[in-house]
């Protein structure tokens, strides 16, 4: 009946937070410079009119930029997620763990050296700084002893490492700079439908993949010993779990840019609210991730209305509240 009763709640839970996601993407699809009513939206996207202005603009630049909201939030919050787990620290995250940062780095390495702004480079090279950062701070970090507070460290330095080379790069080559600045500050905007369709396929391939391990993931949790007694192969299953960080990481800056503190907020909401396991937590990291960054979008449209404040802005004042209480806390697990 305990199992049942969870299982119940869990699943109500979801579908709250799912059904928030939908009122806000209707809510992000209506609001912008031209506001455009709800029932407008709708017909938009079931009945699209090619000769309505306000279809257009719906169809044209806020859907691509809402499902960009959607699947990047989800990545972040997963890849957070994840890396907490994989490391048993409540302050990991792509973003301060050097994955970001290695990510953007190599996407502004492509401007100055190859003159392109080709999305497929972007990705591979942001997949490629991601997976070079990762490695460096796992190395740094795990090999030896494992304290949250080495970790946190070797996240810390690389992440320094990596902005330096980027601004040193900025320095030696102007040329592309207000392009570059788009990576550096965080951005749901301007992505076409196309480019979003083309990085989709390996968010939705990482994702798939987590929840095929999250029994696993219930098990590594519990610490090495235990796993290893039950017959499980701890070094490789933090390996697979890794590649999915950096896939989902990587994949989320390639499409939005740096955009921070999502991994790091998502996954301690979520665990208060969903039960501890990772069957259930996983899809729950994916539901809030897109919703809070949904919404961090729709506060960055409208703060400043005409203008707009970079998406990073927002989830950075969100963020690094929430990280300074973690840090108090004595970083412990919540």
């Amino acid at each position: 009946m305990t199992a049942l009763r969870t299982r119940s709640v869990a699943l109500a839970t979801l579908a709250i937070g799912a059904g928030l996601l939908v009122l806000l993407a209707v809510l992000s699809l209506s609001i912008g410079k031209t506001y455009i009513a709800p029932g407008v939206v709708l017909d938009a996207l079931f009945k699209p009119d090619p000769l309505n202005i306000d279809h257009i603009l719906v169809n044209t630049t806020r859907l691509s930029r809402m499902t960009v909201a959607i699947a990047v939030g989800a990545c972040l919050a997963v890849a957070g997620g994840l890396m907490q787990a994989v490391t048993r620290n409540p302050l990991a995250s792509p973003g301060l763990f050097g994955i970001n940062a290695g990510a953007v780095f190599s996407i502004v390495l492509l401007a100055p050296l190859f003159g392109s702004t080709s999305l497929t480079q972007f990705m591979v090279l942001a997949f490629a700084g991601a997976a070079v950062a990762g490695t460096l701070v796992y190395c740094i970090g795990m090999l030896g002893s494992r304290s949250p507070f080495r970790i946190v460290l070797a996240g810390a330095a690389v992440t320094a490492l990596f902005a330096s080379f980027t601004q040193a790069l900025l320095v030696i080559s102007q040329e592309g700079l207000d392009s570059i600045l788009f990576w550096m500050a965080g951005s749901v905007a301007g992505r076409e439908m196309q480019a979003v369709l083309t990085i989709y396929p390996y968010l939705l391939v990482g994702f798939a993949a987590s929840l095929v391990l999250a029994r696993h993931i219930n098990i590594l949790v519990t610490g090495d010993d235990i796993a290893r007694g039950l017959g499980q192969n701890t070094f490789v299953i933090r390996s697979l779990l890794s590649i999915i960080v950096v896939l989902l990481a990587g994949g989320a800056v390639s499409l939005a840019g740096n955009i921070g503190f999502i991994g790091l907020i998502v996954p301690h909401i979520v665990r208060r609210i969903l039960p501890g396991d990772f069957r259930w937590l996983l899809p729950g990291y994916a539901v809030f991730g897109a919703l809070l960054l949904l919404l961090a979008d729709i506060v960055a449209r409208v703060v400043l209305i005409p203008q707009e404040v970079p998406i990073g802005v927002v989830t950075a004042l969100l963020g690094a509240p929430f990280f300074i209480h973690m840090a108090r806390k004595g970083m412990r697990n919540g």
